[in-house]
């Protein structure tokens, strides 16, 4: 989106520099990457990266206080509660549709950030960290371009990472937690989280539980006991796996642990927030349930179901019928949020790509506000972000966003 700098990366691209760079990243780590990775990084421009920043941390304060932890009570199902809740979530994501505003209050054409959904869930740190070092690598990015906000380097990034992960346990008694996790799509994530800090990654069916207390076998054989879990199991994909039901230890047990970020905050913090948050960068949302006559213009809006990952189940063409055929007792598990436009902005070889900007924020400790810390952003040409929506494209994908230090 600089001019200058996408005139530059554009010319200096070749199909040989990506598949290395691709190899690179492939072969760094246990796990190679299974997702596309976008052909190119967004080029920010500090005057909207700031944007961005101001509305993540706006919209933060809103989730921190007593009145919407209040009302998000309501997001956690009574049967998946997990006991011994943090009283905030330790990391946030922010996902941001950048727009062209059509409200006539800006400048014609201007760029704006929409909000698509806020997650109080851990996104892919370990591997945005390893991402950044390899597209210095292989494309030779100018060290005035940084990916890390708020005045951070590698260095106070991994080490704030450490800070809120590991905190002052021994690696080896933190774990990772995860269903499955050599079959899940962000395990490069895993494996660089493991590098970068040290920690195992423990498949939830694979924790022995004793009383109170919780372990896993290391590679020897030995039982080690877990004193604190980097959570990244997602409830609604334990659905997949008949196994979990019968594991040993269930998120919802009692036990004797800390959690980061502490489960619950999955739900809470989540695209159950939408209604919930007054702030000129979310668009107009309301529970189906809530709902006392339809819209007029319903083409206009989309349907989303709550307890979904990744966009799955998401409807953009909106019909009464298809509305009147969710039985009441499912209506409160729906959101009918108005249609967002997303710009093209990004030329590439062929036509423009649209753009989503997640600003990372992690929570220091649980008395100070979560910090945004780094970017990560998803580009698409179809009609929504996901690989699925977009089969046979090139430069769409993940990757992340350089602005100049200002």
């Amino acid at each position: 989106m600089i001019a200058e700098y996408r005139h530059w990366f554009n010319a200096a691209f070749t199909e040989e520099r990506y598949a290395a760079l691709v190899n690179d990243l492939n072969t760094t780590v246990k796990y190679p990457m299974d997702f596309h990775l976008c052909e190119t990084p967004l080029f920010l421009p500090p005057t909207l990266r700031d944007q961005l920043i101001r509305a993540s941390q706006e919209l933060c304060a809103i989730v921190d206080t007593p009145m919407y932890q209040r009302r998000s009570e309501g997001a956690i199902p009574p049967t998946l509660r997990v006991p011994n809740e943090t009283p905030y979530a330790d990391f946030l994501q922010v996902d941001f549709a950048l727009c062209t505003d059509e409200s006539g209050e800006t400048p014609e054409g201007q760029i704006v950030p929409r909000l698509i959904e806020l997650q109080g869930f851990p996104t892919l740190f370990g591997f945005q960290w390893l991402l950044d070092l390899k597209l210095r690598r292989h494309f030779e990015i100018r060290d005035d371009l940084h990916f890390y906000l708020g005045g951070h380097t590698e260095s106070s990034y991994t080490r704030l990472l450490r800070q809120v992960i590991v905190k002052d346990h021994v690696p080896e008694n933190v774990v990772l937690l995860e269903i499955r996790p050599e079959e899940q799509k962000t395990r490069i994530d895993f494996a660089a989280t493991e590098k970068l800090l040290g920690i195992p990654t423990v498949c939830l069916t694979e924790v022995i539980k004793r009383g109170r207390r919780l372990f896993y076998r290391d590679s020897s054989g030995r039982e080690v006991p877990i004193r604190r879990i980097y959570n990244r199991v997602i409830f609604d994909e334990l659905a997949r796996y008949p196994v979990a039901k019968d594991a040993s230890y269930q998120l919802t047990d009692e036990v004797e642990v800390e959690w980061v970020s502490h489960p619950n905050w999955f739900f809470k913090i989540s695209k159950y927030s939408l209604p919930l948050l007054n702030h000129p960068t979310v668009p107009s949302a309301q529970f189906l349930s809530a709902l006392e006559r339809y819209p007029d213009d319903l083409d206009q809006y989309v349907l989303k179901p709550l307890y979904s990952y990744s966009g799955m189940g998401v409807e953009l063409n909106v019909t009464p019928a298809r509305l009147d055929a969710i039985p009441p007792t499912k209506r409160g598990e729906y959101l009918l949020q108005r249609k967002i436009r997303y710009a093209s902005l990004v030329e590439t070889p062929d036509e423009k790509a649209k753009v989503e900007v997640r600003i990372m924020l992690i929570r220091p400790d649980q008395a100070r506000p979560a910090e945004p810390v780094a970017t990560l952003v998803r580009m698409s040409k179809g009609h929504m972000m996901g690989t699925r929506f977009n089969k046979d494209r090139t430069w769409v994908g993940s990757t992340l966003a350089y602005a100049p230090i200002s």
